[in-house]
């Protein structure tokens, strides 16, 4: 008898990031391999900060454990608030918490602070989360950095499930070219001014493409031009997969210098893409697979380091290529297989 699978997803109506292709990649694996799958999504909102709790007890009240007279056999919570369904194989595959309530809090990449309503709020979610996140027949996230904030904030511990990113099947190499690319919603978090910054410690005959849309793409335009730099770089917005494929296969190098970021699938798609990556010491998942030197260049967080490395690939192209082919051989070695054999397994942590 065929196996029902139900994957869940918090969606903010208009935006497809990450989260969300994770998501989409895991129905269509689970599909392939004869599951009977299906994604629920429940819309997003965050704010004003009370909204959270809402939001939480909205996944609380959804009872999953059947549909239309079908029993489910297994549900799949993935990031924050999914995981307060109910059900009683409820197996989370953390992309991450509400991070602005982790390790972001009281950083500028946070909108709760030191007062006394945001720590308590704080507190009761973290509780909550502590509660829920327990409840777990089996526990995992999507790198070692997920799983050690886990464990550091809430005491519990998961393994890590790398999957492949979602271009991985159409992804191929081309001839370095004339640019560095940034790939990513234009956020405060992924530091694509810090890109922008570094493009004025390189040779002016490399440029920037940035790849992807956001909130911030107007206060980044500025931000270009007030550097003298309006001229080298081009703002694609959000592009169709196509053009990001070649976008990868033409690129000389992907900058991708987040600000502790979960998994990061932009390494794994330019490593298949045969392309070095160019990330910093506080990037947080990049660093599961950019090896200094091996993989790509790992500097400090600032323009003038992130611009030396970017002109150390512009100056030599065979190391450039050297690196991008190492990468290749890490990312392929990761694939579906695992995660849908561990997710799907009979069992408890």
């Amino acid at each position: 008898m065929t196996r029902t699978v139900l994957v869940c997803e918090a969606q903010v109506p208009f935006v497809r990031g990450g989260a969300e292709l994770h998501v989409r990649g895991l129905v269509t694996e689970l599909t392939r391999r004869g599951y009977r799958a299906e994604k629920v999504s429940v819309p997003f909102k965050w704010y004003p900060k009370d909204e959270l709790l809402a939001q939480a007890a909205a996944w609380r009240l959804v009872d999953l454990s059947e549909s239309n007279g079908v029993r489910i056999d297994l549900v799949i919570a993935t990031k924050f608030p999914t995981y307060f369904v109910r059900h009683p194989r409820k197996v989370t595959w953390l992309f991450h918490q509400y991070r602005a309530i982790y390790d972001l809090f009281d950083t500028p990449y946070s909108e709760f602070a030191h007062t006394e309503s945001d720590v308590r709020l704080r507190d009761r979610l973290i509780a909550l989360d502590n509660e829920v996140l327990a409840e777990s027949t089996r526990l995992f996230t999507n790198a070692r950095n997920t799983a050690a904030r886990l464990a550091r904030y809430n005491g519990l511990a998961a393994e890590a499930l790398y999957h492949p990113p979602p271009l991985a099947g159409q992804l191929t190499a081309g001839p370095l070219g004339d640019y560095v690319l940034s790939v990513g919603r234009l956020e405060s978090n992924k530091r694509v001014d810090l890109i922008v910054h570094a493009l004025a410690h390189t040779d002016r005959r490399v440029r920037l493409i940035v790849a992807g849309d956001g909130p911030l793409r107007e206060q980044l335009v500025d931000t270009a031009a007030r550097a003298g730099l309006a001229d080298r770089v081009t703002w694609a917005g959000r592009v169709t997969d196509q053009q990001l494929v070649a976008l990868y296969a033409g690129a000389l190098a992907v900058v991708f210098p987040p600000f502790d970021e979960d998994y990061g699938y932009v390494t794994l798609e330019a490593f298949l893409a045969r392309k070095a990556v160019v990330t910093t010491t506080d990037a947080g998942g990049p660093l599961e697979f950019v090896e200094d030197g091996v993989t790509g260049f790992v500097t400090d967080p600032t323009p003038e380091a992130l611009g030396a490395a970017i002109g150390r690939l512009a100056a030599d192209p065979r190391t450039a290529q050297s690196l991008g082919d190492a990468g290749y051989e890490r990312a392929r070695a990761i694939t579906w297989d695992g995660v849908v054999e561990q997710l799907t397994a009979e069992g408890s942590r």
